[in-house]
């Protein structure tokens, strides 16, 4: 289909709105939708939060608040709109009580409750319907959610932080940080985009991290789910993730009635087994990821140790790699992974960008999600 110039532009700026809910709408995509009328934008919405409206329903309020008539104007929107009640009306309603004569949709909703349903409706109450504007800008900003719609699990980066060298740690000092006040920004706005974050148990104990989002001002910032894998239920009983709240998951394969009880009485801790996969010396990873799918689990971080990471490296299950590297050198270091196993994922090298003295190497599979992530 040939589009105009304008059409471009009005879908571009619904890509642009539907980016302020990234982090904050999971399970659900994200959607921007841009009202259109005699040329001119006279409406935006997006969905904001898991709960609040959509992005149709906010465009459609936000116009009735600032006194513009939305009858006869034409709606861009990123996604299919719903035609089902779920956390809230259909949207495909309140497009046609909101007069809406035209409906330009950049991709179709792959979720098997959408799928085609909300096109189908709009068509039938005689509105103009056109597909497909966009729609590989929209596929990358919600891959995680197509990919999980599609194959059930999560999407996984891999974050790491180094010296100039490669290396994690000092094994002769104590754990403790050493990347510059913006990276560490960085890193909790990343985490605030992710579902899940992973570590193994030996970052548990050495580092005894609390693995939360902090340093984030956004209104409906949520903490991922803490996962710790731990074959055998090393973890220590008062470590900070275990004590304040949050929920954690802690994944194991060995059986042990006694530690079993005891992490059970802990509030808002969950044990997750695994069966034991010789191949894959305990957990398989690939299993951990069906399971984490199962939950809704979209996007997961994972961020350490080396060893942890490298279980899903082998099994070639990462598809972003964020690097931090710091000009600092350890004396006595601890190794991270190798920049061989790192080009052996087949992932694209994009360009590196910088933060203070620290350098961000950057990989991907298929596309990086959104300019600005993290």
């Amino acid at each position: 289909m040939d589009w105009s110039k304008s059409d471009i532009v009005f879908m571009e700026r619904a890509l642009e709105v539907a980016e302020r809910g990234r982090g904050d709408v999971n399970p659900n995509p994200l959607v921007g939708c841009i009202l259109v009328k005699d040329g001119e934008i006279i409406s935006e919405g997006w969905h904001n939060h898991l709960g609040g409206l959509h992005a149709e329903q906010m465009a459609i309020a936000n116009a009735e608040k600032n006194g513009k008539n939305t009858n006869g104007s034409t709606a861009y929107v990123t996604l299919e709109p719903c035609n089902h009640h779920g956390r809230t009306p259909p949207c495909t309603e309140a497009l046609l009580w909101a007069g809406i004569k035209e409906v330009i949709i950049s991709h179709i909703d792959p979720n098997p409750t959408v799928k085609g349903g909300g096109i189908d409706a709009l068509k039938k109450a005689n509105i103009n319907v056109k597909i497909g504007l966009l729609e590989e800008k929209s596929k990358i900003q919600m891959e995680s959610f197509l990919n999980w719609c599609e194959k059930k699990t999560p999407l996984v980066t891999l974050k790491m932080a180094t010296d100039c060298d490669g290396n994690i740690d000092d094994i002769s000092k104590s754990s403790k940080r050493f990347s510059s006040e913006t990276t560490l920004n960085l890193v909790h706005k990343l985490r605030s985009f992710c579902d899940a974050i992973l570590v193994g148990v030996n970052t548990v104990i050495r580092d005894n991290p609390e693995l939360n989002v902090r340093r984030i001002t956004r209104e409906h910032v949520r903490n991922p789910l803490r996962i710790v894998m731990d074959r055998n239920l090393r973890i220590p009983h008062e470590s900070r993730i275990l004590n304040d709240g949050n929920p954690t998951l802690i994944v194991y394969s060995k059986d042990n009635t006694e530690k079993e009880s005891s992490l059970n009485i802990k509030e808002n801790v969950e044990l997750l087994k695994i069966s034991e996969n010789e191949d894959y010396d305990g957990i398989n990873p690939a299993d951990l990821l069906i399971k984490l799918g199962e939950r809704g689990i979209q996007e997961l971080l994972i961020e350490g140790g080396t060893e942890t990471a490298r279980k899903f490296v082998k099994l070639n299950l990462i598809d972003r790699v964020l690097m931090f590297r710091s000009p600092i050198s350890f004396k006595n270091p601890i190794k991270g992974l190798t920049g061989q196993e790192i080009v052996g994922l087949g992932l694209q090298r994009l360009p590196d960008v910088y933060y203070e003295d620290d350098c961000l190497e950057r990989w991907v599979r298929n596309s990086w999600p959104a300019d600005n992530w993290p």
